[in-house]
């Protein structure tokens, strides 16, 4: 393998490559061609390389990556995408059927006298339903989860758009992402810089060499000699103290000269802001040892927005970073995630070999090896040799006296290997907690009882709730940021004030019996067991196309009302009406 020493962190699961650890302590340079020239952190290495081989399990191109690394006999590795379906399979199971932003107490926004605090809630849920749709969120979570599920991490990226007066999202590659851990800092805390950062390639063609790209965010102290930016304007006074310009709000402390602002959704005043830059670098112009954190800004080329405003260090009048790292797993001492094929790398590996032999034995079994003894065949007249045989459908062969045709029969190797294949699918399946009836595999008809089917899904149940409870703090943040970039960007209808509890609610992971639901909401409403609303959000949940429980809730109060006043309904014979019928 190559190892000089034993190496565990969050990516040691993928030791066993020999591609991964090499004997220069670095994962193969067809891992990571682009990160030689020393811009990319040490201890991003293996991460970015981790990314890479997942990639390409996903892509059923891992025998093509082996070839690259120098395992020749990765060519001839056939892949069928087991690896992809399992990453499928988990992102669905983990999105659920459908996905919603519920504020705490909104559902009592309906009351005959709500409070305040509801009706707000209300209000901000429905804004941030609608700001949802128009950002096409189920679409870019699909985006980002399957990018968490498949490689560990995703990233998601706000920014507030004048134009369209609202915040936008974005997704990115994990591969770019880059934060400035404090070594002394939880590795669960949130960074106070990060760095997106990629390579772009030389194009000869348009007369560019090759240079990285990098936009970095960080919080710091409010300073007077700073642009800003907040909705895309600039409101600067003079203070009268000789240049100095400040954004109106900041607040100059004559004593230590501590410049403060109050944020509309701070009650106290804040002396930390957030800065942008985006500038880029040849990587000729970089010398050995400087790496992304400490790159030279004298050699730095700006980029500018739309507006002509340069892009460094840009107040963008946010005390917090724009950016939520979304993990895979819950962490455990490592700011990075793991991927949901961690613990099956080695049985997918196994399971293409097999597939790989399989293949092998059905070709012979399809098209067996034939030995002829007794048959006078045909010479080359070129070369002097005898022409090969060709066994055709209908072929006759003239054997003499004592001939004889033995055929080689491997059909028992291909039993065993088909079983072997089976069985390691069946075992890869297990370790990653999705049960054969997640996967479709399983026959409905041989499950023995629904307690047995609900007892065969305990796996796949704790992996979802693990999975969502390791995003729950995640999306709450996001929701929150997006709260305050609206009041940042004073859009319509999102006044000042501390951001309102919002999470992401994940549909039901397993199918349900609606009819067994209903009949239980019933019974249990008819018996004043439960709530009609406790009643209603149940059939919600079971997958009943009820978007407001609070507006059916009504409806069903005023067919009830309506049913009173027409009194009760008699039936008549047909055809006659209640006259005839007296």
């Amino acid at each position: 393998m190559g190892l000089r020493e034993f190496v565990s962190d969050a990516w040691s699961w993928l030791n066993y490559k020999p591609m991964m650890t090499t004997s220069t302590g670095l994962p193969h340079r067809a891992l990571a061609p682009a990160a030689r020239p020393g811009w990319l952190p040490p201890d991003a290495a293996r991460r970015l390389a981790a990314y890479k081989i997942l990639a390409a399990y996903d892509s059923n191109q891992a025998g093509e990556l082996a070839v690259l690394t120098g395992n020749e006999a990765g060519g001839e590795r056939r892949e069928f995408g087991d690896a992809a379906a399992f990453v499928n399979t988990t992102l669905a199971h983990l999105l659920g059927r459908a996905q919603q932003i519920v504020a705490p107490g909104a559902e009592h926004a309906g009351d005959e006298e709500p409070t305040p605090e509801a009706v707000a809630a209300a209000e901000v849920q429905q804004r941030l339903r609608d700001w949802a749709e128009k950002e096409l969120l189920p679409l870019r979570m699909q985006a980002a989860e399957r990018k968490a599920v498949l490689l560990g991490d995703a990233v998601y990226l706000l920014a507030w758009d004048p134009e369209k007066a609202r915040v936008r999202l974005r997704t990115l590659d994990p591969g770019f992402y880059f934060p400035v851990l404090d070594e002394d800092a939880d590795p669960g805390d949130y960074p106070s810089k990060v760095h997106l950062a990629w390579e772009i390639p030389e194009a000869p063609a348009r007369g560019t060499k090759a240079r990285v790209r990098r936009i970095t965010y960080e919080l710091g102290p409010i300073s007077a000699a700073t642009r800003s930016t907040g909705a895309g304007r600039r409101d600067l006074v003079a203070d009268g103290s000789g240049g100095w310009l400040l954004e109106l709000g900041d607040v100059v402390h004559p004593e230590t000269g501590r410049i403060e602002r109050t944020y509309p959704w701070a009650e106290r005043p804040s002396a930390v802001t957030c800065y942008l830059t985006d500038a880029e670098w040849e990587l000729d112009d970089l010398r050995l040892g400087q790496q992304l954190d400490d790159l030279p800004m004298e050699k730095a080329r700006f980029k500018t927005r739309t507006d002509g405003e340069v892009l460094d260090r840009l107040d963008l009048r946010i005390d917090f970073l724009p950016i939520v790292h979304l993990t895979n797993s819950v962490s455990d001492g490592e700011h990075f995630g793991q991927s949901a094929l961690a613990p099956v790398m080695q049985a997918l590996d196994e399971l293409a070999e097999s597939d790989t032999d399989s293949a092998r034995a059905s070709a012979t079994t399809g098209a067996p090896i034939i030995g002829l003894a007794g048959v006078r065949t045909e010479v080359d007249r070129v070369t002097g040799r005898p022409r090969p045989l060709a066994v055709e459908p209908g072929t006759v062969f003239q054997l003499g006296d004592g001939g004889r045709m033995d055929v080689l029969d491997t059909s028992g190797q291909l039993a065993e290997l088909r079983a072997r294949v089976e069985e390691m699918r069946e075992r890869a399946a297990v370790n990653a907690r999705l049960p054969a009836v997640s996967l479709g595999t399983a026959d409905p008809a041989r499950v023995p009882s629904g307690y047995a089917l609900q007892l065969s899904l305990g796996p796949l149940d704790s992996l979802v709730e693990s999975m969502r409870l390791a995003r729950a703090h995640k999306y709450a943040l996001l929701l929150r940021f997006v709260q305050r970039l609206h009041q940042a960007g004073q859009a319509e209808g999102w006044p000042a004030g501390p951001a309102t509890p919002v999470r992401l609610v994940f549909g039901p992971h397993t199918p349900t019996d609606r009819s067994a639901v209903l009949d239980e909401v019933v019974r249990a409403v008819g018996a004043a067991v439960l709530s009609l609303e406790t009643g209603v959000r149940m059939l919600q949940e079971s997958g009943y196309p009820i978007d407001d429980a609070h507006a059916e809730i009504d409806r069903i109060a005023a067919g009830k009302v309506s049913d009173t006043a027409t009194g009760p309904v008699t039936s008549h014979p047909a055809g006659k009406s209640p006259a005839s019928a007296s």
